[in-house]
């Protein structure tokens, strides 16, 4: 194995049943330590597929993943002690305040006293959430329930995180929150895998891309470098250069 790696996928396939055409067609993917590596494509292009493979969530139908030297296989439990995992849809319980929720989600990590609390209360202020820890989950806004969401999959401090349209359907400045911490994040050495259909967004984080369509990857590399090889102006101009301007359902 590359030890430059934090992933290495080998001929992923998922075939999902009552289906006749692969979600994940024998895809290779090599994501760097400390990268940020955005996985973007249309609807229904296979990336929430595969990110559910990587995450343990789904099994493949056929294919190797190894994260930071473990076989999926074989070594999911260790694997969940180093992944933090933040989905699109919010996986949150409304009627409990923001501090119970990520209380309970520590404890699930195996954090407890003023070691979790501190944790908790830090996230809390650096997302602009801490005057409303005592406040139930479903009072908030959909900018800070994503908030919430993301803190619930790094209160751990994992190696690699994996992030499903973290900024879907929030304001500007929630974005700019989220992902001003994202930078920090990984800054700090942590790789994090992500999805977006919000391409602008998607070259301003990412160091590595790759574009999935029809559940086969299309094109990966640096954003920079394939938006030159490609004669486009930017990533959204790939983007579409490549996958086409047909609407995805």
């Amino acid at each position: 194995m590359n030890v430059q790696s934090a992933i290495i996928v080998n001929n992923l396939y998922k075939l999902y049943k009552k289906s006749a055409i692969p979600a994940v067609n024998e895809i290779n993917l090599e994501i760097p330590k400390k990268s940020v590596f955005g996985l973007l494509g249309p609807n229904g292009a296979g990336k929430t597929t595969t990110i559910s493979m990587l995450c343990g969530l789904i099994k493949p139908s056929s294919g190797k993943i190894t994260i930071e030297g473990f076989d999926i296989k074989n070594d999911l439990e260790s694997i969940k002690q180093i992944i933090g995992v933040v989905p699109q849809d919010i996986a949150l319980y409304p009627t409990l305040t923001a501090y119970e929720n990520l209380k309970y989600i520590g404890n699930m990590y195996g954090l407890k006293g003023v070691v979790l609390t501190t944790k908790i209360h830090e996230n809390l202020q650096i997302f602009g959430l801490d005057s409303v820890a005592n406040k139930r989950l479903e009072t908030f806004s959909g900018g800070m329930k994503r908030r919430i969401n993301l803190i619930a999959g790094i209160l751990h401090n994992p190696k690699i995180l994996f992030l499903d349209e973290p900024t879907v359907g929030v304001d500007v400045q929630s974005r700019n929150v989220i992902t001003e911490h994202l930078h920090q994040l990984n800054n700090n050495g942590m790789t994090i895998i992500y999805t977006s259909h919000l391409m602008e967004e998607a070259e301003n984080l990412c160091t590595d891309i790759a574009i999935i369509d029809a559940g086969k990857i299309i094109t990966q590399g640096k954003p920079k470098e394939l938006i030159k090889q490609n004669n486009t102006e930017n990533l959204e101009q790939l983007f579409l250069q490549l996958t086409g301007k047909k609407l995805r359902d």
